[in-house]
Formats: C-alpha cells, sequence, structure tokens
C-alpha cells in the first residue's frame, strides 16, 4: 500500500494568497490535486470545509501534511482534536518537513509543545491588537466606519430624496454608491433632524 501525502493550506482573509503555503507543500511531496484549502477562514474558527475534506481524505498509512502549525490550528484543544483524529485512522502528521506519529509518545510530546506556542502566539497577537485599539480609541483615532459620502453629499442626497423626483435606485447610480448606503444615509439624515 503507497503512502499518499495530503495537504493542507490556510489564510485569515480574503486579502492573503496561498501560493508560497501552496508551493510549500509541493516541495514537501503533495501533489496539487491532493491539497485542500480553507481561505478567508480564522484557525480558531473550527468549522473549515477544506480542513474537513483534507481530513476524510485521509486513509490509514498516509502523512497529512501543513506548511507550518499555525495554518492547521490556533489552540492546544483545536490542535490536540485534530491529532487524535489522525492518530485514529492511523495517518502521521507533517508539519513542514518534520513528521510526527501521534500515537508515539515523543511525537505526541513535540506536538502538543508546538501546539502550545501556536496558541501562545495567538493570545499575543489578540492582546496586541486590543491594546492597539484601546490606544487609538483613547487618541480619538478610532472611530468605526466613516460615510462614503461627505456630509456635503449626504445633504443633497437627503434634498433630492425629499423633492420625490428621485428613487433610491435613481439616487444610488447618481452618486455611485449602493442602494444600502442610500437606504443608510436617509436614516442618518433623518435621526439629526429629528428632535
Amino acid at each position: 500500500m503507497n503512502e499518499t501525502k495530503i495537504g493542507y493550506a490556510r489564510c485569515s482573509t480574503d486579502r492573503q494568497d496561498l501560493t508560497a503555503q501552496r508551493a510549500a507543500l509541493a516541495v514537501l511531496g503533495v501533489a496539487e490535486d491532493r491539497i485542500y484549502t480553507d481561505h478567508g477562514l480564522t484557525g480558531t474558527n473550527r468549522d473549515r470545509p477544506g480542513l474537513d475534506q483534507a481530513l476524510a481524505a485521509v486513509r490509514a498509512g498516509d502523512t497529512f501534511v501543513v506548511p507550518k502549525l499555525d495554518r492547521l490550528a490556533r489552540s492546544v484543544p483545536d490542535a490536540r482534536a485534530i491529532a487524535d483524529q489522525l492518530e485514529k485512522k492511523g495517518v502521521k502528521l507533517a508539519l513542514g518537513a518534520s513528521v510526527y506519529d501521534p500515537a508515539d509518545p515523543m511525537g505526541k510530546m513535540f506536538f502538543n509543545i508546538l501546539a502550545t506556542f501556536a496558541e501562545f502566539e495567538a493570545d499575543l497577537i489578540r492582546m496586541r491588537t486590543r491594546e492597539g485599539m484601546a490606544i487609538a480609541r483613547a487618541k480619538g483615532k478610532l472611530r468605526g466606519k466613516q460615510p462614503k459620502l461627505s456630509e456635503k453629499q449626504q445633504k443633497e442626497l437627503s434634498r433630492m430624496h425629499a423633492s420625490g423626483d428621485y428613487s433610491i435606485s435613481d439616487l444610488a447610480e447618481l452618486f455611485s454608491v449602493s442602494r444600502p448606503t442610500v437606504y443608510r444615509t436617509l436614516q442618518r439624515k433623518s435621526a439629526q433632524t429629528t428632535p
């Protein structure tokens, strides 16, 4: 029975690219048609269709390959659950070029240590983000999403709508915004004029 390598790659946001991870998996011997991906899903989100498909594709004797552990999981319990699932199937886990046998006590220990570091790194990122947002909020620089239209444009849109000569679709086209933006603008202007 031949060993098959099943690869998994993930990126957290839609702006990120999977090219480097796919290339790393190819270097590690994973065929292109054996790479499963999730795009725009965080490692803390366990509901990942690509990961589920990859885990369903592995069979006893196969090797499940990820470029780095943080692409697989960002918490120790999640990493442990995935490793346990692989162990039950008789599948080895490769993190980059290092292969861990989840059934081997030494492999299990190394994997748990790496999972702890991945979770620690994710916690540090969350902590720094919260701190940065708190500082920006205190300086008045964190104001949320700004309106698409300037104050002058909002007044004009409101005036044109009040005239009754323009539909919501007309206004959206004239101001190059979506219909929901027109509704939000009218709602905002209405709230400002209501005592």
